[in-house]
C-alpha cells in the first residue's frame, strides 16, 4: 500500500509544471540576477546585515520576483503573506494588516508580498505607509511597470527599488539544462532550433520552461525538430531582436532617423518591424511624442497633438487595433516640416539658466505688494502690454546683469515661417520704442 501511495505521489509530482518543479529552494539557486542574489548581490548583503527593509521588485515577468520574495522570508524567519493587487481590495488589506499586527504582538514580523502592486490606486498605496513605518510588515512589492510613474512618492521613499533583469541566453540555457536533468531527457532540438527557443522566451525563465514542455509533449520517438518545425509546434515566432540588446536600440534609432529624414515609407517599415518583434507599442508611442517635440516642434504644432492622440488611442484600443493610430502618427511626423529650433533654444536657455541662476529679474517687471518693495523700485516703470500699440511694449525682461539673449531662432519652414515674421516685427518695434533689440 505504501508503494502505491509513493507511486501515485511521484505521478502527481511528474504532472507539476517544470517551472514549479525547478523553483529555487535557496537564493544561491536563483539564476539570472547575480547583481541581487549573487555572492556580492544587494539582497545577499541585506540578509547578511541582519536588517531587511521594504523593497519594490521591478522587472519583466518570469525573472524570479515572487520566488526571491518567498526565499527572503525563509532566510530571515519572517512570516510570509502574499496578495495580488488585481484580486485584492481595501477589505483584504485590512485583514492582512490585522493578522500582521497580531503576529507582531507575538514577536514575529511579516513579509507581505504584493504582486502587481502598481494596480493599487493612490489611496490603497497610502494604506501601506503606517504598517511599514511601525514595523508591522516588511513590504515587498512586485511590478512590471516603472515605479517612478506608477507608485506614490511616499511609498517609494520608504522602499528600496531593486531591478530584476530579463534572463540572458546563458541564464535561459542553464534553465534548460536543469530541466533536462530533472526530466532525464534531452530536449529534441537541433542547435539552431534550441537557440530559437531561447529567443522565443524573450528573457522570461517561466516561458522557456513552458516552451520546453511543449516540445517534449509534441516530439515523437526519435524526432528532432529544426527551427521551422519548432515554430510550427509551439506556434510562436522568435522575436526579430532582443528588446534588451542592440537590436532594440538599432531599430528605434532607425525609426527616429527615418522620421527626421522625412521618409514615411522607411519610418513605417521600421515601426512595423518593431510591432512584429513584440515591442511595447506604448514605448513606440512615447518615442513618437519625443520626435514630435525634438524634430518638428513649432514647424507644425499639430505634430505633438497628433502624436499624443495616437498614444492615447493605443492606450484606449489596445493591440492590434490601436497600432494603426501609431502608424498614422508615424506617417504624419515623417511628412511634417522639420525644425529643431525649439529643441536648440531649450538647451541654450538651460545652459544660460544654470550659469545665471542667481540673477534677479529686472525690478520693473516684479510686483510690489508691500510699501517697502514699492519704495525699492519694484514695478516702477512697468508698461502693461495690452495698453500699448500692437499690444507690445518692447520692454526688456532679462536680468539687467545678463543682457538680452536670443535662444529661439525659427527657420523659414512650416508654421515657423509665420513665427519668424512675428519675431522680426517685434524686434523692429523694440528698437523703435527704446527697448533693447
Amino acid at each position: 500500500m505504501s508503494d502505491l501511495f509513493a507511486t501515485a505521489g511521484a505521478a502527481q509530482s511528474g504532472h507539476r509544471p517544470l517551472a514549479d518543479r525547478l523553483r529555487p529552494k535557496t537564493l544561491a539557486e536563483v539564476t539570472g540576477q547575480p547583481h541581487l542574489t549573487g555572492a556580492d548581490g544587494a539582497i545577499t548583503r541585506m540578509i547578511a546585515s541582519g536588517s531587511l527593509g521594504s523593497m519594490i521588485f521591478w522587472g519583466p515577468p518570469g525573472t524570479g520576483k515572487t520566488t526571491v520574495a518567498r526565499l527572503l522570508a525563509g532566510d530571515t524567519d519572517l512570516a510570509f503573506d502574499q496578495i495580488s493587487a488585481i484580486f485584492s481590495g481595501v477589505a483584504d488589506l485590512k485583514k492582512v494588516f490585522e493578522t500582521a499586527r497580531a503576529r507582531r504582538m507575538g514577536g514575529r514580523q511579516t513579509l507581505l508580498f504584493v504582486d502587481e502592486i502598481h494596480r493599487f490606486n493612490r489611496a490603497q498605496q497610502d494604506s501601506f505607509l503606517p504598517v511599514m513605518e511601525d514595523g508591522t510588515i516588511v513590504l515587498v512589492g512586485a511590478t512590471t511597470e516603472n515605479p517612478s510613474f506608477e507608485l506614490n512618492a511616499a511609498l517609494l521613499s520608504r522602499a528600496r527599488v531593486l531591478t530584476f533583469k530579463p534572463h540572458d541566453e546563458e541564464s535561459l540555457e542553464s534553465l534548460l539544462i536543469r530541466a533536462e536533468e530533472e526530466t532525464g531527457k534531452t530536449l529534441p532540438l537541433e542547435a539552431d532550433a534550441r537557440l530559437s527557443l531561447l529567443r522565443m522566451a524573450d528573457g522570461d525563465g517561466r516561458a522557456v520552461l513552458t516552451l520546453a514542455e511543449e516540445v517534449w509533449r509534441a516530439a515523437r520517438e526519435g524526432e528532432v525538430f529544426d527551427t521551422e518545425a519548432l515554430v510550427n509546434v509551439v506556434q510562436r515566432r522568435a522575436p526579430v531582436y532582443d528588446k534588451g540588446q542592440d537590436g532594440h536600440y538599432n531599430l528605434i534609432s532607425a525609426l527616429h532617423k527615418a522620421v527626421r529624414g522625412s521618409d514615411p515609407d522607411a519610418a513605417l517599415y521600421y515601426l512595423c518591424r518593431m510591432f512584429d518583434a513584440g515591442e511595447d507599442p506604448l514605448f513606440l508611442g512615447r518615442r513618437l511624442v519625443r520626435m514630435a517635440s525634438e524634430d518638428i516642434g513649432l514647424a507644425d504644432p499639430q505634430a505633438l497633438v497628433i502624436a499624443n492622440a495616437a498614444k492615447d488611442a493605443y492606450d484606449f484600443l489596445g493591440s492590434p487595433e490601436g497600432e494603426l493610430a501609431l502608424a498614422e502618427a508615424c506617417v504624419y511626423l515623417a511628412t511634417a516640416p522639420k525644425s529643431n529650433a525649439v529643441y536648440k533654444a531649450y538647451k541654450s536657455a538651460m545652459r544660460a539658466a544654470k550659469e545665471g541662476g542667481s540673477l534677479l529679474p529686472p525690478k520693473h517687471i516684479l510686483n510690489a505688494p508691500t510699501k517697502l518693495m514699492k519704495a525699492e523700485g519694484y514695478n516702477e516703470g512697468y508698461r502693461y502690454d495690452h495698453d500699448e500699440p500692437d499690444a507690445f511694449s518692447g520692454q526688456d525682461y532679462f536680468p539687467e546683469a545678463m543682457g538680452r539673449k536670443t535662444f529661439y531662432d525659427p527657420p523659414e519652414r512650416g508654421f515657423e515661417r509665420d513665427l519668424r515674421k512675428r519675431l522680426d516685427f517685434w524686434a523692429r518695434l523694440r528698437k523703435e520704442r527704446g527697448g533693447k533689440g
